[in-house]
């Protein structure tokens, strides 16, 4: 520009090249990278018009308003409880696995000692990323607390994830870090057969002090997720800052080995989302002993809802009664069970939201269709009340099962941070569940959001409340 320019040409001068290099770099990748969901497209979008749109407010303010925004954003910033908080600070944290996982599909039934033909694929994986993408499509952006290396894994696993405008700040990448992965073998019907995981990096790594450093994004948090692969001190250790400042916790326990870990931390738990397989292991650790066992089948015969939940209720009230407030126990194709002892349970919300575009629409959706409903008390042993409704799973086409649980907990989380209370939530996790098992990967590239709004609508309206019944 020229020395004669006037005091408002430069201003302008700087004020547009505050714009080229963001919306050089949106056009690059909306024209060279396939981006799996309008969400994403959208919230990068945005994002980039964010970050061109700050500095201009900022040389259009006075000196004097420059630094009173600036004093603004750091009171707001540090502020939670009865005090405000940034909005852009309200994100939901994940900890838990980042992981490749190998997923080998056979095209016949395998068999011993040779090699069966098939198909191999490389998927993005880790229960803990699962969740947290899962949420992202549905409109929560959360923020993933994890740990990967400085190899082709760990390297695939972040540029994926700041592709899909995800934050990496509380990803832990070092060169001494074996990113986590696992190998999948599934049969004929989708099922998983035989894995064998790599994921001690997990344990090693994402440490408490590690967590520590990740504090204040907690302490903002609407909740917490965390997954049974962080080490039991991990997970005790982020379950306290949780506690310290009141932030719900959700807990998934990944695996029947991993459920144990429950044993140390139950007492912070708000909510936990076993399987059949996992609720009796973790029912086993914290009463420490072997006193429950899987329900038998006996060949194709199939057991009511409230039949089955009579075979489990003895497990899920001792994890009730061991200070877990809320169980959502899924049980395959005879759906899913959530479970409390607190009466108001099914009025449950947080506190603190996100708000979204997607998240707004889900929640108008189904407060508008799906209204609040009153449960029934069931009486068990001694004086202890339990309250229990049966969400049969809905129709599906299975394409593989791997993934269903983990969009279960993102879009039950994910509703809950909309404001929508804990019956429509799970409403949405069944139906983001039912689109798992209808994809081929962990997380649908795309959710039908009207899909998605339908079947959570049908899943909400299918729910029975289990009443008192004979032993």
């Amino acid at each position: 520009m020229s020395q004669m320019a006037s005091p408002a040409e430069r201003r302008l001068d700087r004020i547009c090249r505050h714009f080229c290099p963001p919306l050089q770099k949106l056009n690059h990748v909306l024209h060279q990278v396939r981006i799996s969901s309008l969400f994403h497209v959208l919230t990068f979008s945005l994002s980039v018009i964010q970050n061109c749109l700050l500095p201009v407010s900022l040389h259009m303010m006075q000196p004097s308003a420059v630094l009173i925004y600036a004093h603004l954003l750091c009171f707001k910033a540090a502020t939670r409880g009865g005090q405000e908080i940034d909005d852009v600070a309200r994100d939901p944290v994940v900890i838990g696995g980042m992981v490749l996982d190998i997923h080998a599909i056979p095209s016949t039934s395998p068999q011993p000692r040779t090699t069966t033909p098939g198909k191999v694929r490389y998927v993005l994986g880790g229960v803990g990323r699962n969740i947290a993408e899962c949420m992202s499509k549905l409109g929560t952006m959360p923020y993933m607390i994890s740990a990967v290396g400085d190899d082709i894994a760990g390297n695939l696993l972040l540029e994926q994830w700041k592709l899909a405008g995800l934050c990496t700040e509380g990803i832990r990448k070092h060169q001494d870090i074996n990113t986590a992965v696992i190998c999948n073998v599934y049969d004929t019907d989708g099922e998983l057969a035989a894995a064998v995981a790599n994921v001690d990096a997990l344990e090693n790594f994402l440490t408490p002090a590690w967590i520590q450093q990740c504090k204040s994004s907690i302490r903002s948090a609407p909740i917490l997720v965390v997954d049974a692969n962080l080490s039991p001190i991990a997970l005790e250790a982020s379950c306290q800052v949780a506690a310290e400042f009141d932030v719900p916790v959700w807990f998934e326990p990944v695996s029947v080995a991993k459920s144990t870990r429950i044993s140390s931390i139950a007492k912070y738990v708000t909510f936990a989302s076993p399987n059949e397989d996992e609720l009796v292991s973790m029912a086993n650790a914290v009463s420490g002993g072997n006193t429950f066992h899987l329900v038998k089948r006996d060949g194709n015969r199939k057991y009511s809802g409230k039949s089955l939940f009579h075979k489990l209720k003895p497990a899920i009230l001792v994890l009730l009664e061991k200070g877990i407030k809320m169980l959502a126990v899924t049980v395959g194709e005879d759906g899913l069970f959530l479970c409390s002892k607190n009466p108001d349970f099914l009025k449950f919300r947080l506190q603190i939201t996100q708000n979204s575009r997607v998240g707004e629409w889900v929640y108008d959706t189904l407060t508008s269709t799906c209204p609040p409903r009153p449960v029934a008390a069931m009486q068990v042993e001694g004086s202890s009340p339990m309250f229990a409704v049966h969400f049969p799973a809905l129709p599906a086409s299975v394409v593989r099962l791997t993934g269903a649980g983990d969009c279960m907990v993102a879009g039950t989380v994910a509703s809950l941070c909309s404001g929508l209370d804990v019956l429509q939530s799970v409403g949405v996790g069944i139906a983001a569940a039912k689109a798992a098992i209808e994809a081929e990967p962990n997380v649908p590239s795309i959710f039908n959001l009207a899909d998605i709004a339908g079947n959570a609508k049908l899943a909400y309206c299918n729910a029975i409340s289990l009443c008192h019944f004979e032993k």
